[in-house]
């Protein structure tokens, strides 16, 4: 204990006599003397244990926390601010058209329909201009397809009629076995191929051998050449078209099938069939001497 601490603790003050004013002033003096000896740590009865670095951390978390909070706050009024600002800008614009319309005179507003109203006549004429030229369009295209299709058709009967692309389809097999000794002459033949395209053969095949318009046949010793290629009995004629009548026009009495029979005592032999193929193809021939009308 110090001196100042003795002389406060000490009774022999209070029995000192002095007059009552005295008295109180000396006695708050030593409360307050005892009250700061209290409050020091450093007695010896109880050990200051002091934190390294306590009051920082405790600085530095509610510094932390009072900048997150004052963060918020700001960023929580700058918000008000801005929705304040677009309520009021939307007030004032709508205000603004209502008050455009309003403050016209009536020529302004009766000059203002008349504009429009002719703005409106405008669009509604170019409508009609690219109603018109998309219509246009339409039509050059459909004629274009057709075109397009009708080429495409003219093709394929131009490439099966010349011989160039192969065919398939309901038609009739013909064969046909000389008799030892008798040989089919070139005529004969020639006009069994005439009979099926009078018949409405749409494509012949003799032999092996495509037939188109230039096709003939001749004999060479004991065979057949057709289109000079070489061909011997039995002959294997095919022909596509009805088949009924196909064999109608080989069969007919007085016809060319009578013909083979009685004068070559050849065998002839029809069947007829909902899938003939005609798979031999020629090539497109050169023209010398024909072209194109310009």
């Amino acid at each position: 204990m110090t001196q100042d601490a003795n002389e406060l603790n000490d009774p022999r003050d209070d029995s000192r006599p002095d007059n009552g004013g005295e008295n109180a002033m000396r006695q708050m003096r030593r409360r307050h003397h005892r009250d700061k000896a209290n409050d020091r740590t450093d007695t010896g009865v109880f050990p200051a244990v002091r934190r390294k670095g306590g009051r920082r951390d405790r600085r530095g978390r509610g510094g932390l926390d009072a900048n997150a909070t004052r963060t918020r706050l700001i960023t929580s009024a700058l918000v008000a601010v801005l929705c304040a600002l677009l309520g009021f800008g939307y007030m004032v614009q709508v205000h603004n058209t209502q008050s455009s319309y309003e403050s016209m005179t009536e020529d302004e507003l009766r000059r203002l329909f008349t504009e429009t109203s002719t703005q409106v006549t405008k669009l509604e004429e170019r409508k009609a201009e690219l109603t018109e030229q998309l219509d246009s369009i339409k039509v050059a295209a459909d004629k274009q397809e057709q075109a397009r299709r009708i080429a495409q058709q003219n093709e394929q009967t131009a490439g099966i009629l010349s011989g160039r692309l192969p065919a398939q389809g309901k038609g009739v097999t013909i064969t046909v076995s000389e008799q030892p000794g008798t040989p089919i002459d070139a005529a004969t033949m020639f006009h069994l191929i005439e009979e099926l395209r009078n018949a409405g053969a749409e494509v012949i095949e003799f032999d092996g051998v495509r037939v188109i318009t230039s096709t003939s046949i001749r004999r060479s010793g004991d065979a057949l050449v057709c289109d000079d290629q070489v061909i011997s009995s039995p002959y294997v004629v095919k022909a596509i078209g009805d088949p009924p009548t196909l064999q109608s026009a080989v069969d007919i009495a007085g016809g060319v099938g009578s013909s083979l029979k009685l004068d070559f005592g050849a065998t002839v032999t029809i069947a007829q069939s909902d899938d003939v193929k005609i798979e031999t193809v020629r090539e497109v021939p050169t023209y010398t001497y024909a072209e194109t009308v310009q």
